[in-house]
């Protein structure tokens, strides 16, 4: 299938048998998954066999970013093709009004864009941009283009693996666990941790998206796009005040008998039970005779974390890269990035492209015939995927900001990285990626236009935002 084809093919292509050319979307999002906790980027102690063998059957990112370097806004510009400078959601809000942490009507996102060419669309997992709450309601999923959803929609709710209910579509539905509340709200929500754990969120999320590919496949009427945001390896925060252990898993598996604490057991047994559990999807795409028609994602929406209790050093989470999540270093943003494709994504390829989140937006409507939206900061990926490196568009740069700690921001262009960590004022730090991906030699002293430049991008790339200032944090 060549990318004329879905260039020439309209909006207005109708639901026969021609519209099947476009491929089906599956976009997987690990949740503070860092750069090195895969086997395939370099993880030694933490077995990730069948993520490792869709790397090698697809095509590994080594220069991936996330939208942010927390959860909220990373899903903002995932969804939006917007970077941080543009985005509505900027960070992770509290309070009662859910308005500043909530899309609004007027965004446009990636389910929107693919649903307007035809395709099934639904969300399982963490949603984190709406919530049955003030302020809050115009961002659920079903207003936002999908067609389905199952999951959380409130982040601190995502923070038990063990809930008392969970969404579907804007109903409750009850489980049968029974969660000790915590004091501390978001949106109206207070955390909590379970006393009583029965049904494990994660494993529901991966069974209910395995039920809607296979109900898809059935119906072979058009199209479809899953957004699988998996909450795992997340810590339970509020349950490390209930148990001391914020990695909650039902079982060690494979790491029950080493001689490690059970916060370290658990993060490496959630680790690879996400693992085993893409695996199954991805079987299932072949058992289902579908797997040449559906591109595959893998991501993590930001850096990894240190709030679970387990001993980060152990398992170098963030690899050869500085930083972790809160932190617009290397190791709090650039993430995992794996696209499988048999038959069109060349196999056990590895691409420096620099890329983001944000051009999920682009790629995905070139995928599917769609029209990219207007004054989006995205650019399609799909040459990359392809193998045609001389079509690839680059991007002039990236850009964060984040608004926790006093305020940070951070651009990239090229091999260039500069770094603000004290924002407004402060000094701008410049890294050479290409020689010191771990950023640890400041050489702005000694490229004073490069620094000009890059400052000049990162002057144009931020828009104030009434909502979000720096002040008081």
């Amino acid at each position: 299938m060549s990318l004329v084809l879905f260039a020439q093919l309209s909006l207005a292509t109708s639901l026969s048998a021609e519209s099947r050319t476009h491929p089906n979307i599956i976009f997987i999002l690990a949740d503070d998954l860092g750069y090195g906790e895969l086997g395939c980027y370099g993880q030694k102690l933490i077995q990730t066999p069948r993520l490792d063998r869709m790397a090698s059957e697809g095509m590994r990112f080594t220069d991936f970013y996330a939208g942010s370097t927390v959860c909220a806004p990373s899903r903002c510009v995932l969804m939006t093709g917007l970077h941080m400078g543009h985005v509505h959601v900027r960070g992770n809000a509290g309070g009662p009004d859910m308005s500043i942490q909530s899309l609004r009507d007027e965004d446009v996102t990636v389910a929107e864009a693919l649903k307007s060419s035809g395709y099934s669309t639904a969300l399982c997992g963490k949603w984190g941009l709406g919530d049955d709450a003030p302020g809050g309601r115009a961002g659920l999923p079903r207003r936002q283009g999908f067609d389905y959803f199952f999951g959380y929609l409130n982040q601190v709710h995502a923070h038990n693996y063990y809930p008392e209910f969970l969404w579907r579509n804007e109903e409750k539905v009850p489980l049968r666990n029974v969660v000790q509340t915590a004091d501390r709200s978001y949106g109206g929500f207070s955390g909590g941790w379970a006393t009583k754990k029965v049904d494990y969120s994660h494993d529901m999320f991966v069974d209910d998206a395995m039920t809607f590919i296979q109900d898809q496949a059935k119906e072979q009427s058009k199209p479809f796009f899953l957004y699988l945001a998996l909450t795992i390896p997340h810590a339970n925060n509020e349950g490390t005040r209930g148990t001391s252990n914020g990695q909650e898993v039902p079982g060690y598996g494979i790491y029950a008998d080493k001689d490690w604490k059970d916060q370290d057991k658990g993060q490496a047994a959630m680790i690879t039970r996400m693992d085993a559990d893409v695996g199954r999807i991805l079987d299932l795409l072949d058992q289902l005779q579908i797997a040449k028609d559906t591109v595959v994602m893998f991501s993590s929406d930001n850096g990894p974390h240190n709030e679970g209790g387990h001993t980060v050093d152990r398992f170098d989470p963030s690899g050869p890269l500085r930083g972790m999540k809160r932190d617009l270093y290397e190791g709090g943003i650039r993430v995992p990035m794996i696209v499988r494709w048999p038959g069109t994504v060349p196999a056990g390829t590895v691409s420096d492209h620099v890329s983001y989140f944000g051009d999920l937006m682009a790629t995905c409507c070139e995928l599917s015939g769609a029209k990219t939206p207007a004054n989006v900061d995205s650019i399609s990926f799909v040459p990359t995927l392809m193998g045609q490196l001389s079509k690839q568009q680059p991007h002039e740069y990236l850009y964060w900001e984040f608004y926790e700690r006093g305020g940070k921001r951070a651009v990239r262009a090229g091999k260039w990285k500069a770094i603000n960590n004290s924002w407004p004022g402060g000094k701008l730090e410049l890294y050479d990626l290409s020689v010191d991906p771990g950023e640890a030699n400041d050489i702005s002293d000694a490229h004073p236009a490069i620094v000009k430049k890059l400052l000049g991008y990162i002057q144009e790339a931020h828009v104030p935002h009434a909502d979000w200032s720096t002040a008081g944090k």
